[in-house]
C-alpha cells in the first residue's frame, strides 16, 4: 500500500526544478508516490521531469494543459493511492527526511489533516514561519482553531503544503481546491478544511522552504487575476451563512477580508489605474453586502490606521452618505496618517 503521496504541480520553474527533485530524492521510500504535475510548461522544466523520474523512485509525471494551479492539484488528488497526501510547490524544497517525519507524525496522532511550521526563504535569507497555534502535539477541533477573530489563528495559516491530510477527508472532497479562482484559491480552501474535518494537530517540524520572490509566482502578478480574492472571500461568506458555526465565525472571515484589502491597497501602485479603480471598487460592494453591524465591530477592532483605510474605500467607492471626517475622525489626503488616495 501506498503510505504517503506527494503531489507537485510545476509550470515554467526551470531554474527551481533541479533543487525540488534533489529534495523528493533526499526523502524518498518505498511506500511513497511522487505525482508530478506538469501545468504545460513551455520553458525546459518537461525534459528536467523526464531527466529527473528516472532516479526517483515512485514519480510518475502527469501532464495536463495549462489549467491552473487548483485543477492541477485536483487531478493529482485523484490519480493518489496514498493514505495520506500532502503538496509540494515545483520552486520550493524540502529538507533532508522531513517527509518520514510527517508520517510519523499522522501516524501517532490519528488526525484528519497535520500543520507544521515553515521556512520562508527570500534570497539568502531564511525565517521561520509558524502555524498560529500554541498547543502542538495534540489532537485539536478543527473549528476550534479559528477563533479568536482578532488575532492570527490556525484558519489564516492557508499553505496548503505546510502539513499533510488524510485519505478520509481526500475521499470526501474536502482536500479539493474550487477551480474557478486563479488566485486565493487557498482561502476557502482552508475554511473548506476547517468546517469539514473533525480532528487536526499542529506539530513542531519545519521541513518546507517556501521560496518567495519568484516571478512566475502568482503572488507577484499584478493583473486581473488577483481581483479572485475578493470572490474567495465572498464564497467563504457564503460557505459560513450555511454552516452552524456561521455567525460566531463571521467576523473572523471579515476581518481576513479587510486585512487582505489593505494589502492591496498598500501595493496599489502596481495596478494600472482602471485595475486599481477596478479593485477598490470591487472590495467597495462586497463590504457593502456584509452585516453592517459585524464590520463595524471589525473596523473598531482593527488598528486606526488600517480601518481608516477601509472607511475611506467604502466612503469613496460605496456610495456613503457619511464623510471620511464624520466615520474615521481623520482629515482630508493633505498627508494625514492613515488616509488612502483614491
Amino acid at each position: 500500500m501506498v503510505k504517503l503521496s506527494v503531489i507537485v504541480p510545476f509550470f515554467n520553474v526551470q531554474p527551481f526544478v533541479p533543487d525540488a527533485l534533489h529534495s523528493l530524492r533526499a526523502n524518498a521510500r518505498p511506500d511513497y508516490e511522487f505525482l508530478l504535475m506538469d501545468d504545460g510548461s513551455t520553458d525546459r522544466t518537461p525534459q528536467l521531469l523526464e531527466e529527473g523520474v528516472r532516479t526517483l523512485p515512485g514519480a510518475r509525471i502527469i501532464r495536463r494543459e495549462h489549467t491552473g494551479v487548483s485543477a492541477l492539484r485536483n487531478a493529482g488528488i485523484d490519480e493518489s493511492r496514498g493514505r495520506y497526501v500532502t503538496f509540494m510547490d515545483g520552486d520550493d524544497w524540502y529538507a533532508p527526511g522531513y517527509l518520514p517525519q510527517l508520517v510519523a507524525a499522522m501516524d501517532d496522532l490519528d488526525v484528519d489533516f497535520v500543520r507544521t511550521d515553515h521556512l520562508k526563504c527570500t534570497g539568502s535569507l531564511r525565517n521561520i514561519m509558524r502555524a498560529p497555534h500554541g498547543r502542538r502535539n495534540a489532537v485539536l477541533d478543527p473549528r476550534e482553531t479559528v477563533l479568536p477573530a482578532d488575532r492570527p489563528a490556525l484558519v489564516d495559516y492557508a499553505y496548503c503544503w505546510a502539513g499533510a491530510f488524510h485519505r478520509r477527508i481526500v475521499d470526501k472532497g474536502i482536500v479539493h481546491f474550487p477551480t474557478d479562482l486563479r488566485t486565493a484559491e487557498d482561502r476557502p480552501w482552508t475554511w473548506q478544511l476547517h468546517l469539514g474535518a473533525e480532528s487536526c494537530a499542529v506539530v513542531n517540524l519545519i521541513g518546507v522552504h517556501y521560496r518567495r520572490g519568484v516571478t512566475t509566482s502568482l503572488t507577484q502578478i499584478s493583473d486581473e487575476r488577483q481581483l479572485d480574492f475578493v470572490r474567495a472571500s465572498e464564497r467563504i461568506f457564503s460557505m459560513l451563512a450555511a454552516d452552524k458555526d456561521g455567525e460566531r465565525f463571521l467576523p473572523k472571515a471579515v476581518r481576513q477580508f479587510c486585512a487582505l484589502i489593505v494589502f492591496h491597497l498598500d501595493q496599489i501602485d502596481r495596478f494600472e489605474p482602471a485595475m486599481a479603480r477596478r479593485l477598490k471598487a470591487s472590495c467597495a460592494a462586497a463590504l457593502g453586502r456584509l452585516p453592517s453591524d459585524v464590520l463595524a465591530d471589525v473596523l473598531d477592532s482593527m488598528d486606526l490606521e488600517r480601518s481608516a483605510k477601509i472607511r475611506r474605500l467604502r466612503w469613496r467607492f460605496g456610495g456613503r452618505s457619511e464623510t471620511p471626517d464624520q466615520e474615521t475622525g481623520a482629515q482630508d489626503d493633505a498627508g494625514t496618517p492613515g488616509a488612502v488616495v483614491a
